[in-house]
């Protein structure tokens, strides 16, 4: 094997399929030097290393209308069930024949006084991701990602993961018929997320190092072996992603927030978010942009600190955190992110694994429930609140990115105040029962 990743690959496996490459609507543009390539190449990045946009033709878009949207909401079956193909014109203009979908999407929007209280809010509004078929947002950039390899002629797919991706890209797989091929961290995976990943079929290899290691190899094997990655650097995966802001503001009868909030780990869905809200204003459908703040855990915050520096990021050597699904030191698509966040006058925070379990205790003892990376976002609302950044009146939507279950290990160790150097401030412990002296069940 190279030393390194070739960033062009072009294994196509089925030759027939060649031409299609320029039968589509958009194009590919690098983010960082603006050169083009045919809508459907097989590549991820520019020859010049940079990660790549999906260019629409905004002239086919000009008929779009939100009361289109509005009307194929409740849709019992096809594309429009899908809370990702139904903006399928703002997402990928395909043949609904080619789609591969579980009905992603269509996620629920939580008001919670609790939560607002607790994080200095008047009110707060939670999008809950990990209410998609596999758990995890990553489920509306895979039914993108795992559709336009289906549109390839691929038979084999593959991902680096903490866990989520790897879930998501399995699910869709078998879904599909297609092989996947799963690099993961050896013992830094979820076991709620490895499971998935074997349940579904996919041939999984764990890798000594860390997230970061498991990318470099899976971008390797991918274009020496002729396997369609599914990474984030995928830009297929952004443009269902940008979904998630769709059906935030179409739950909001298309009324745009002051700010919108989420983790960032390998910033794919950061920079979708933005991507996607950017091309409703092109559009008119929307009259200004939300503010996004992306939230890092302070054991893996490389954009936190390229952000304060204003300066080019510098991967973080051994990112560490209980978050595991933004447990990374070098994220791919950090440059989108970015673009997005000062576009938008946005913000990015960190915070600790102890602000995260705290949050999380809030988010699940509110009867939502979500995993570690998740509730990064409700600890960096209250920090921000706290700073004075975001104001306790204005109107916050959180994004919610993972279900609770995917990390029971953790939640079991916060409440019965067994995870090492952190604190159970919000215990909920069990407690041991007996038969008492008249025989009546009691317990501590």
């Amino acid at each position: 094997m190279s030393s390194t990743p070739n960033p062009n690959p072009n294994p196509n496996p089925n030759p027939n399929d060649a031409s299609d490459a320029q039968d589509v609507s958009w194009t590919l543009r690098c983010v960082e030097c603006d050169v083009a390539y045919p809508g459907l190449e097989l590549r991820y990045r520019c020859d010049c290393g940079g990660t790549l946009d999906v260019i629409h033709d905004v002239a086919r878009q000009r008929e779009v209308t939100t009361a289109l949207f509005d009307a194929r909401l409740g849709a019992r079956e096809g594309p429009d069930r899908s809370g990702v193909w139904r903006y399928r014109e703002l997402v990928l203009p395909v043949e609904p024949e080619t789609i591969v979908s579980r009905q992603e999407g269509n996620t629920r929007l939580y008001h919670s006084p609790a939560v607002a209280s607790w994080a200095g809010l008047d009110a707060i509004l939670l999008k809950h991701e990990g209410e998609n078929p596999t758990g995890s947002f990553k489920d509306r950039g895979m039914t993108a990602g795992v559709t336009v390899a289906r549109r390839l002629g691929m038979r084999r797919v593959a991902c680096a993961s903490t866990g989520n991706t790897s879930a998501s890209m399995a699910s869709y797989a078998a879904v599909a018929g297609m092989e996947a091929l799963v690099f993961i961290p050896e013992g830094k995976i979820a076991y709620g997320k490895l499971a998935q990943s074997l349940a579904y079929g996919a041939h999984t290899v764990q890798i000594p190092g860390d997230f970061d290691a498991a990318m470099t190899l899976v971008e390797r094997v991918c274009a020496e072996r002729g396997i369609y990655l599914l990474n984030s650097i995928n830009p297929f995966r952004i443009e269902g992603q940008k979904a998630i802001g769709f059906e935030l503001l179409q739950d909001l009868a298309w009324q745009v927030p002051d700010w919108i909030v989420l983790p960032g780990g390998n910033l794919g869905n950061s920079s979708a978010l933005y991507k996607g809200l950017a091309e409703l204003l092109a559009l008119g459908l929307i009259p200004r942009l939300p503010r996004i703040a992306v939230i890092q855990a302070e054991g893996a915050s490389p954009l936190y600190e390229a952000w304060t520096r204003s300066a080019e990021l510098v991967p973080a050597p051994n990112a560490e955190t209980v978050a595991t699904a933004i447990r990374i030191g070098n994220p791919v698509s950090w440059r989108k992110s970015l673009r997005g966040i000062v576009a938008t006058r946005g913000v990015v925070e960190r915070v600790s694994d102890q602000e995260i379990v705290d949050a999380k205790a809030q988010v699940d003892r509110a009867g939502i429930g979500a995993e570690p990376a998740s509730c990064a976002t409700v600890a960096g609302i209250r920090k921000l609140v706290g700073a004075g950044v975001i104001r306790p009146d204005e109107r916050v939507c959180g994004i919610l990115t993972g279900n609770l279950l995917k990390d029971p290990e953790l939640v079991v160790g916060y409440h019965r105040g067994e995870l090492p150097g952190l604190v159970s401030t919000y215990a909920n412990p069990p407690v041991r029962a007996r038969l008492g002296q008249d025989g009546q069940l009691v317990w501590e």
